[in-house]
């Protein structure tokens, strides 16, 4: 068996064709899928401002295989989110991802001496 790793990914994109009954449901529902939303979840955690409605965000935990490298960890990521999103209704465009490799990441701890 291969070996797992994690990654945290990013993905961005922008809002296109909405629907008014698409636009008006994110209007409502922008207090949910603001700052305080943003989670890396496997289902991706959606967020975006309301004013302008004219960017978003999707946060993804994907565990893939490590050989396959954090360009598979971006696609499998991108595929959730246009699945994510077009089963909601919302048209979009210009996905890309921003990708982080929880480990091979390395971690700065302060010294005891800095605290």
């Amino acid at each position: 068996m291969s070996e797992q790793h994690t990654y945290r990914v990013i993905v961005r994109g922008t809002w296109e064709g909405l629907t008014e009954e698409a636009r008006s449901r994110l209007l409502a529902e922008a207090a949910d899928h603001g700052m305080a939303s943003m989670r890396f979840t496997e289902e991706g955690s959606l967020s975006y401002e309301p004013a302008p409605l004219k960017h978003f965000s999707m946060r993804f935990v994907v565990v893939s295989d490590a050989a396959d490298g954090e360009e598979m960890a971006g696609a499998i990521a991108e595929d959730r989110a246009e699945t994510a999103l077009r089963a909601l209704g919302y048209g979009f465009r210009d996905l890309r991802s921003a990708v982080t490799d929880l480990d091979t990441m390395k971690v700065n701890r302060k010294s005891r001496s800095r605290r």
